[in-house]
């Protein structure tokens, strides 16, 4: 189970969080986010250990922005997280990996991923909203059964304590990491280090 820790922006934090060695970490450059980066110093994220998977989250950015985004701070990963096509998608493929967020909920046509399981290297499954991820909500895992392809997907949305150890119940062949955010909060994006070395525990 690989895990990735979303929404950090605090320079010791992020330090912090680094320490327990997650195989992702998302930091938001969408500037309606309360974990939106801002001004982040670029240094901060070099010195991350460079087994640590450093990704970019963007929603509905240009792609000019997105490639300044990846070479000022040395994205490893893209996640999209708003309206993005397969073509966008694809100009991207091969030179990061390219995470395709999609907002979750009961009647959610899983047909829709055909076109982009070539352009990407992963799928995420959040809990539809407005707010672009990040809600504490959680959606209705039994969904998941009808996901038939073989693109490996991220579980988020809600995840916490509470239902980590619900996650070991998910058989899917594909269900490759957790994205653990909101609920392992003390502020927004400001992380709980407690808190998610509990939750490592559980998950690994």
């Amino acid at each position: 189970m690989k895990i990735k820790v979303c929404g950090l922006k605090g320079t010791v934090n992020i330090d912090d969080v680094a320490g327990l060695a997650p195989d992702f970490m998302g930091f938001i450059c969408y500037d309606r986010s309360p974990r939106f980066i801002a001004d982040l110093v670029p240094d901060v994220l070099k010195d991350v250990h460079e087994a640590i998977i450093k990704t970019g989250v963007f929603v509905n950015e240009t792609e000019e922005n997105v490639r300044k985004a990846i070479d000022r701070f040395g994205f490893d990963a893209i996640q999209l997280h708003g309206n993005e096509s397969p073509t966008f998608c694809a100009e991207f493929k091969g030179e990061v990996i390219v995470i395709k967020a999609f907002g979750v909920d009961d009647g959610f046509d899983f047909s829709q991923l055909i076109r982009y399981k070539n352009v990407v290297d992963y799928f995420m499954f959040d809990t539809k909203t407005d707010k672009h991820g990040g809600s504490g909500q959680t959606f209705n895992w039994k969904i998941l059964d009808r996901y038939t392809l073989k693109v490996p997907f991220f579980l988020s949305g809600g995840l916490s304590l509470d239902n980590l150890a619900d996650i070991k119940q998910i058989q899917h062949p594909a269900f490759y990491a957790v994205d653990l955010n909101s609920r392992f909060e003390t502020a927004p994006g400001l992380k709980d280090i407690n808190r998610l070395n509990e939750a490592f525990e559980l998950l690994r």
